[in-house]
């Protein structure tokens, strides 16, 4: 069940909105997939982790290893598979960010969970977790093998608009949001989510939806 997990008014003014409208969200305002009617998806969490830096608020981003299997060099949110001694999602969440980067738990505070959304590729459930980091602890890429950097990620340059555009994968009928933050490429997942929270918490600037660039050029710079 999604929604808030604390009292909306004991978050940060720039937090709030996210927190109040966890519990209108449905799994269709950010993906138009559905898991299979069969159940056969793996549980998930990602940590969506806003703190306030010197530019403002931020959110925590990690690049994936190069060498990995699968998502080879993508920029991802903290997360993972859930284990069985997981007691929820939000321990999955906070689990896999401090096997991730670091982050001590003990100054996370999470404020609200969305819904349970599925990834096609992976076959993986994934719930959102939104947190506030109340005391930022620091981060690094614990294993070069799985991360290969971790980053935090203004607000503000995600809503620039001049680091917004779209991508398409050639001779495939999708295209999607995608960002160029920092020297970071967002795309798939990632900048779905990043996307729809950006809008519904009022940090959306204008930008241009016009603008769609061809996939591969940017996987591969």
């Amino acid at each position: 069940m999604n929604g808030p997990l604390v009292d909306a008014t004991s978050v940060p003014g720039w937090l709030r909105p996210l927190v109040e409208v966890s519990h209108e969200l449905d799994a269709s305002t950010f993906t138009r997939f559905s898991p299979p009617r069969n159940g056969s998806t793996r549980a998930a969490s990602v940590l969506i982790l806003f703190g306030e830096g010197h530019r403002g608020p931020d959110v925590l981003l990690l690049r994936r290893a190069d060498t990995l299997g699968s998502h080879a060099g993508q920029v991802a949110f903290p997360g993972g598979g859930a284990e069985d001694h997981d007691e929820d999602p939000v321990a999955t969440a906070l689990r896999e960010a401090e096997e991730e980067t670091g982050v001590d738990p003990v100054g996370v505070r999470p404020v609200a969970v969305l819904p349970e959304l599925f990834v096609p590729v992976s076959g993986f459930s994934v719930t959102p977790v939104i947190a506030h980091w109340v005391n930022p602890s620091p981060v690094h890429a614990v294993d070069p093998a799985e991360t290969a950097a971790v980053a935090r990620i203004a607000i503000a340059d995600l809503a620039d608009p001049a680091n917004r555009f779209l991508v398409r994968r050639a001779g495939a009928n999708w295209k999607g949001p995608a960002f160029s933050v920092d020297g970071l490429f967002i795309w798939g997942f990632t900048a779905g989510l990043l996307s729809v929270l950006l809008s519904v918490a009022g940090w959306e600037r204008e930008w241009d939806t016009g603008d769609v660039r061809d996939l591969a050029g940017w996987e591969n710079r």
